[in-house]
């Protein structure tokens, strides 16, 4: 995870996430503990209006019917900017917890 040459992050609710370094760095989060840190409207905080809805439906079909996707999302920079990606989306249960894998990849 801490390794992967790709950005990654795990959620499981806006309490209960974590990312590694290149994925807290690309939205200009100085460490993945900074990114997590972030606790309130989430996903609004971190992705672009245009992408919401496609992140929340995603998502959803994976945590009610373990259904994996492919689907491109535009994410806000902590600095204002935006950087637009593709995005992997794997459900994933571990010790009984039902969370999603993202892996995201910049256009």
């Amino acid at each position: 995870f801490k390794n992967s040459n790709q950005a990654v992050y795990i959620f499981m609710d806006d309490t209960y996430k974590v990312c590694n370094k290149r994925f807290s760095s690309l939205l200009g989060y100085n460490s993945p503990d900074e990114w997590a840190k972030v606790n309130k409207n989430v996903p609004s905080v971190f992705v672009a209006d245009k992408s919401v809805s496609t992140l929340i439906n995603a998502y959803r079909n994976a945590m009610e019917k373990m259904i994996g996707s492919n689907f491109n999302i535009t994410w806000k920079k902590k600095s204002g900017g935006t950087v637009d990606t593709n995005v992997i989306l794997v459900p994933v249960v571990y010790q009984e917890h039902l969370f999603a894998l993202h892996f995201v990849s910049k256009k």
